[in-house]
C-alpha cells in the first residue's frame, strides 16, 4: 500500500533492541503455556502418538532418496526414486457419476530426503488436446483449467493444514488451510514444482522444503489427500474423502502418510532483508506535495523455537508490493470491510482466527492504517505455532509517529502500540477451547486510556454425526474496556452448523452491545441482537445429461436493539438455483426486507432519509453465468424493486476473455438507479483488470478503477518476477485521478512509483 505523506519520521531504530526485549518476555510466557504439554506429549512416545491415527483410511508410504540420488525438477519423473515409490492409485469419482471409478487415471507417488519433500503425479489424459489450462499466475483460482490438488496434515490434529494445488501450464497455488474448511489464500510457502505437458496427459514434480513445513518430526504418520478436475468433463476425482459430506479441504477425511522420519528443518533460520526505492507527488490532492523520492532498507526475521513453533521480527516493515483494494459503492448505512493483504499480517493468520459468531476481536487493518492511510511500522514481532496440544498465536506492532499535511495544516499521527494473544487448547478431534487478549496503547496519552479486549472461545466439531454427516458448534464470549463507558461492553453468540449434502442449515445467536468496542478488531454496528437461521436442500437428478444440481433455501436474518424491537430483517429466498453439467448457472432470488431508521441515513450526495420511519420492502434478483472454462465467460445479475421509501435498480455485468493461456481481461460493470421521494440519484463502477503471466514466475496486472460516488479514477500496474523461490522483485505504479467537473476533465490528483527487491537466506 502506498505510504502517506510525511515530512517529519522520528528515527525510532535504537528502540528496536528495547522494544524486543519486552516483547520476548511476552512471547516466552505464550510458549510456555503450551510447554508443559509439549513435554509431555514427547514423553509418553510412539504409543500414545498412535492414538492420534484413525483407524480404516487410506495409507501410502514416502520412499526416501538414497545416498547420491536427487530429484530434477522436469517433469519426466525418470528418477530411480519414483520406480521404487508405490503410488496412490484408484481415485474416487465425486462428480459427476458420484462413486465410479475416474474417466481419467491419476498416479501420486512421494518421496523425502532430509531436507525435502518431494512429490511427482501422472495425470493421464485420453485427449491430451482437451486439457485446459488459462492462468499461470501464482495463487490464481482455478475455476476454468484443469487442476491438481493436495493437502497435507502434517500434525495430524485432524483440523488444519497446507493446501498446493497446480495445472498443465505450471500455476502454483498454496493456503494454509482452517478448521472450519476455510483456508487462508494469501500465503506463500516456498517452494517449487514443475509441469509438463505431454500425449499422455501431464505429469507434475513437486519439491517442498521441510523448512517450508510446520510439523512434529516425531508423529508416525501426516494427513495427506488428492484431488483432480479434469475440466472439460465437470469431472472432480479424489483418493479419499469423496462423499458429498467430505471434500479434499476437511483435514478429518485424509489418508495417511507414512515413512517421513529422520528429517532436518534445518536451523530454523530466515534472514529477509529488502531494499525499496519509492517516488512519490501529489499534484492535485486535497494536500498538494512536490515530487520526493525515498529510499528503505528493512529486514524479517523467521526462527523456529522450536520444529512446531515460529518467531518472526520485523524492522522497519514496508508494504510497497501490495494490490490495491477494490472499489466497492456502499449503499448501506455501516461500514463495508476490507480484506487483509499485507504479508506481515496475512501470515501466520490462522493462529489468530476467532470463532465465527458474527464478532471479530482481531482485525489486523486496525494496525498501521489511519483513517485508510498507511502508517509506518517501526518494528514488529510475532510468535506462531504449536507447543503440544496448544496453539500459540502472539503479535506485538510498534506503528511510528509522524507529521501529515492535511488541508494545509500539518497534522500529527500519534506512534501506536498493539499487542494480541491468541490461544486455542485442541480438544477431542476436532474441537478447542480458546482464549484471546489484545491492547492498544497511543504513546501520547497515559495507561487510563489503553484500550483492552478479552475473550473466550469454543468449537465443538464432529464428521461422524449420524454416521458421516458434519455437525458444529461454535460459541464466543468477549468483553472490551472504554475510557468513556464501563457497562455494555459485551458481545457473545454461538453458532449451530450442519454443512451437508444434500441438506444445510445453521443457526446463530450474536448480541453485541451498545459500549463494545474491540481493541484491535472490526464492528460494523453495536447494540443489537441478531438471529440467523438458514436451510437449503440440493437436488442431484440421477442421470441427467443437462442438470448437475438444483438448488433451494431460505437464509434469514433478524436484527432487534436492545429492547427487543426489531431493527432489520432480512430473508432471502433461493427460489431456484440450477447449475448444469456444462458449468453454466442460474438463480433466482426474493428478498424481502424490513428497515427501522432509527437515525438519519445519508444514502448518497443531497439525499438522506429521515429517522423514525419504517420501510418494508422486497427485492427480486436474477443471476446467470456461463462456465468460467470458456474462451469468452460472462456474469450478469440483475436486481430489482422497491427500497426504502421508493425503488432501486441494479444491473451487474462482467465479462472474462482469456484469447491464449496466460493472457485474461475482465471487465466489471456495476450500475444502481435509486428513485426516492428524498431524490433521485444513480452510481457507476467500472473495473477492467488485465493479467498477463509470462510463466509461473513473472507477471503483470493492471487494474483500472473508477466509480462515480468519489468520481475517482485510479491504475496500478503490478509486476512480480520471483527470481527464485523466496526471492521476489516487484515494481508497482500507482496513479490517481479526479474526476473534475469544472475543467471537464480527469485531475492527476497523486502517483506513486515503488520498486523492491527481497531475498531469503535459509540456514
Amino acid at each position: 500500500m502506498p505510504r502517506p505523506q510525511a515530512h517529519h519520521r522520528p528515527q525510532n531504530g535504537r528502540v528496536a533492541l528495547r522494544y524486543f526485549r519486552g516483547v520476548a518476555t511476552c512471547g516466552a510466557v505464550a510458549a510456555f503455556l503450551g510447554a508443559g504439554s509439549l513435554s509431555a506429549q514427547q514423553e509418553a512416545g510412539a504409543a500414545e502418538q498412535d492414538l492420534r491415527i484413525p483407524p480404516g483410511r487410506r495409507s501410502m508410504t514416502a520412499e526416501r532418496l538414497r545416498e547420491g540420488e536427487g530429484v530434477t525438477l522436469d517433469g519426466l519423473l525418470d528418477e530411480a526414486v519414483w520406480q521404487r515409490a508405490v503410488p496412490a492409485t484408484d481415485f474416487i469419482q465425486q462428480d459427476p457419476d458420484f462413486g465410479a471409478p475416474p474417466t481419467e487415471r491419476t498416479e501420486v507417488r512421494v518421496a523425502f530426503d532430509g531436507e525435502n519433500f518431494y512429490m511427482g503425479v501422472y495425470c493421464f489424459d485420453s485427449e491430451p488436446d482437451g486439457m485446459l489450462g488459462n492462468t499461470m499466475k501464482r495463487d490464481e483460482t482455478l475455476q476454468s483449467d484443469d487442476r491438481f490438488m493436495w493437502v497435507m496434515d502434517t500434525f495430524l490434529d485432524q483440523q488444519t493444514g497446507y493446501f498446493f494445488e497446480m495445472n498443465p501450464w505450471g500455476l502454483m497455488g498454496d493456503a494454509l488451510q482452517l478448521a472450519d474448511g476455510g483456508n487462508e489464500r494469501a500465503w506463500d510457502g516456498i517452494w517449487d514444482a514443475y509441469a509438463r505437458r505431454s500425449d499422455i496427459g501431464w505429469t507434475i514434480e513437486v519439491k517442498i522444503p521441510l523448512r517450508t513445513l510446520n510439523f512434529d518430526p516425531e508423529a508416525p504418520a501426516w494427513g495427506i489427500n488428492f484431488q483432480r478436475t479434469v475440466r472439460r468433463k465437470g469431472e472432480e476425482q479424489l483418493w479419499t474423502g469423496y462423499e458429498r459430506n467430505q471434500g479434499l479441504r476437511r483435514m478429518s477425511n485424509t489418508g495417511l502418510l507414512y515413512g517421513i522420519s529422520n528429517v532436518s528443518q534445518g536451523h530454523g533460520l530466515d534472514v529477509k532483508p529488502y531494499v525499496a526505492a519509492v517516488t512519490f507527488d501529489a499534484p492535485g490532492g486535497p494536500s498538494p506535495a512536490p515530487r520526493r523520492t525515498s529510499r528503505d532498507v528493512g529486514l524479517d526475521l523467521f526462527y523456529s523455537f522450536a520444529p512446531t513453533l515460529k518467531g518472526n521480527l520485523t524492522i522497519n516493515t514496508d508494504f510497497a508490493q501490495t494490490e490495491v483494494d477494490q472499489r466497492l459503492v456502499n449503499l448501506t448505512r455501516f461500514p463495508l470491510r476490507f480484506p487483509e493483504k499485507r504479508d506481515f499480517f496475512l501470515d501466520g493468520a490462522p493462529f489468530f482466527t476467532f470463532a465465527s459468531t458474527g464478532v471479530e476481536p482481531f482485525f489486523s487493518r486496525r494496525i498501521g492504517l489511519t483513517s485508510g492511510v498507511p502508517q509506518p511500522i517501526d518494528v514488529g514481532a510475532k510468535l506462531v505455532g504449536r507447543a503440544g496440544d496448544q496453539d500459540i498465536g502472539f503479535l506485538h506492532v510498534r506503528t511510528g509517529e509522524e507529521t501529515r499535511v492535511v488541508g494545509g495544516q500539518e497534522t500529527k499521527i500519534v506512534g501506536e502500540d498493539f499487542t494480541v494473544l491468541r490461544l486455542k487448547r485442541r480438544v477431542l478431534t476436532q474441537s478447542y477451547l480458546g482464549t484471546f487478549f489484545s491492547r492498544r496503547h497511543a504513546r501520547s496519552s497515559g495507561p487510563s486510556d489503553d484500550l483492552y479486549t478479552a475473550g473466550l472461545d469454543f468449537r465443538l466439531a464432529t464428521s461422524a454425526f449420524r454416521g458421516s454427516d458434519n455437525l458444529d458448534l461454535t460459541g464466543s464470549f468477549l468483553w472490551s474496556t472504554n475510557p468513556l463507558d464501563t457497562g455494555d461492553n459485551l458481545a457473545y453468540g454461538f453458532e449451530l452448523n450442519y454443512p451437508n449434502d444434500p441438506w444445510t442449515a445453521s443457526l446463530g445467536f450474536t448480541e453485541v452491545q451498545a459500549n463494545h468496542n474491540p481493541a484491535v478488531g472490526f464492528v460494523s454496528r453495536r447494540g443489537f441482537r441478531r438471529y440467523s437461521p438458514q436451510v437449503g436442500f440440493g437436488l442431484r437428478p440421477r442421470s441427467n445429461a443437462l442438470v448437475r444440481r438444483v438448488n433451494f433455501g431460505i437464509n434469514a436474518d433478524a436484527l432487534t436493539d436492545m429492547e427487543n424491537l426489531l431493527v432489520t430483517r432480512t430473508v432471502d429466498l433461493t427460489v431456484l438455483g440450477v447449475m448444469m453439467q456444462s458449468e453454466e448457472s442460474f438463480q433466482m432470488h426474493v428478498v424481502p426486507t424490513y428497515e427501522r431508521l432509527h437515525r438519519d441515513f445519508p444514502i448518497h450526495e443531497g439525499v438522506v432519509l429521515p429517522e423514525g420511519r419504517d420501510h418494508d420492502f422486497t427485492r427480486y434478483r436474477l443471476q446467470v453465468g456461463t462456465a468460467a472454462r470458456r474462451i469468452l465467460s460472462a456474469t450478469s445479475s440483475f436486481e430489482f424493486g422497491d427500497f426504502y421509501s421508493g425503488n432501486r435498480k441494479e444491473v451487474a455485468v462482467g465479462l472474462g476473455v482469456r484469447p491464449r493461456p496466460g493472457v485474461r481481461v475482465n471487465l466489471q460493470n456495476e450500475w444502481n438507479s435509486v428513485e426516492l421521494p428524498e431524490g433521485r440519484f444513480q452510481t457507476r463502477l467500472l473495473r477492467l483488470v488485465s493479467d498477463t503471466q509470462f510463466n509461473p514466475w513473472v507477471y503483470v496486472v493492471n487494474n483500472l478503477q473508477y466509480d462515480s460516488v468519489s468520481e475517482r479514477l485510479g491504475w496500478q500496474f503490478r509486476l512480480r518476477w520471483t527470481v527464485d523461490p523466496g526471492n521476489d522483485f516487484y515494481f508497482v505504479y500507482t496513479h490517481n485521478w479526479l474526476d473534475d467537473v469544472l475543467q471537464d476533465r480527469f485531475v492527476t490528483q497523486d502517483r506513486r512509483a515503488a520498486a523492491k527487491f527481497v531475498y531469503t537466506y535459509r540456514w
